[in-house]
């Protein structure tokens, strides 16, 4: 190449002469060839940078003139790194098949029956605590109606049992009673006197013993009707009593003409049992008991 530059320099400028044609495609072939063994060698090396290779070609016959400089030679292209591998993707299983439309309506068919099902325990358990309920109920009132039934019976029983020992008092009383009615008699009749003279013997009746009695009576007497009435009628009865006060038995003797009047003073004589007493402690077995309109005031 120096040699070259020296001849250009120092001698007159001479056009070379053409250079022969078979020559310059030998040269373009072996050009070629050297271009494919080193792209096949840079392919093989991938991570080696190929060296540029230069060549010169002298025409021995020519000095004077300089070869065409041969085309510029395209260096290979990289070989790309190898990508590292793609990361697995993550597939999501697949979603389980819609069922087909009839096994859908025997599914819904069979939550349908299934509820109905139910809703029907939950009556029968409902229907049946009501019907528990309603038996518990009808055995209490039934107890309580034996019990009451019992307890009425037990004071029906009581009042019996009282009135028949009252019964059997009060016959005792009267046999008494009459027999003392007898002696009494019998004594007068021995006496040989008129009934003046017993009746002169025979006590009298307590002035305040009898008004405690009809005061007694009076207070539980209430007549509703008027007592201004005409004459101012008068109702008598006979009252039979035991040694204790209650009275035995109440007998109309005189009525006052208003039936009203006579059931009052009758029902007051009721409520008054048992009556007063005498200051000695002791009754009168038989009273006569007198109320006139007036003494209702």
């Amino acid at each position: 190449m120096s040699a070259l530059k020296h001849a250009t320099v120092g001698s007159p400028y001479r056009v070379p002469p053409e250079p022969r044609r078979w020559s310059a495609i030998l040269l373009a072939v072996a050009m070629h060839a050297l271009l494919v063994i080193f792209l096949v060698v840079g392919i093989s090396w991938q991570n080696d940078k190929p060296a540029a290779v230069e060549a010169e070609v002298w025409d021995m016959k020519v000095q004077s003139a300089a070869p065409p400089l041969p085309p510029p030679q395209a260096e290979p292209e990289p070989q790309p790194e190898t990508p590292p591998p793609p990361a697995p993707k993550v597939v999501a299983p697949p979603a389980p098949p819609a069922p087909a439309p009839d096994i859908k309506l025997q599914q819904e068919k069979k939550h349908k029956e299934e509820l109905r099902k139910l809703a029907e325990e939950k009556k029968a358990r409902e229907e049946q605590k009501a019907r528990e309920l309603a038996e518990k109920k009808e055995a209490e009132q039934k107890a309580q109606e034996e019990e009451q039934k019992a307890k009425e019976l037990a004071e029906k029983k009581a009042k019996l049992k009282a009135e028949k020992q009252k019964a059997e008092q009060l016959a005792r009383l009267k046999a008494q009673m009459r027999q003392q009615d007898m002696q009494r008699m019998m004594a007068q009749a021995g006496a040989g006197t008129s009934g003046t003279a017993a009746k002169s013997t025979a006590p009298r009746m307590d002035s305040g013993y009898e008004a405690a009695i009809r005061a007694k009576i009076k207070s539980n007497t209430t007549y509703p009707g008027s007592t201004d009435q005409p004459g101012n009628p008068k109702a008598s009865f006979r009252v039979e009593q035991l040694p204790t006060g209650e009275i035995l038995s109440v007998t109309k003797i005189k009525s006052s003409g208003v039936p009203s009047f006579d059931d009052a003073v009758e029902r007051g004589i009721h409520k008054s049992t048992p009556l007063p007493k005498k200051k000695d402690g002791t009754v009168e077995r038989t009273l006569v008991v007198d109320f006139s309109m007036k003494d209702m005031n």
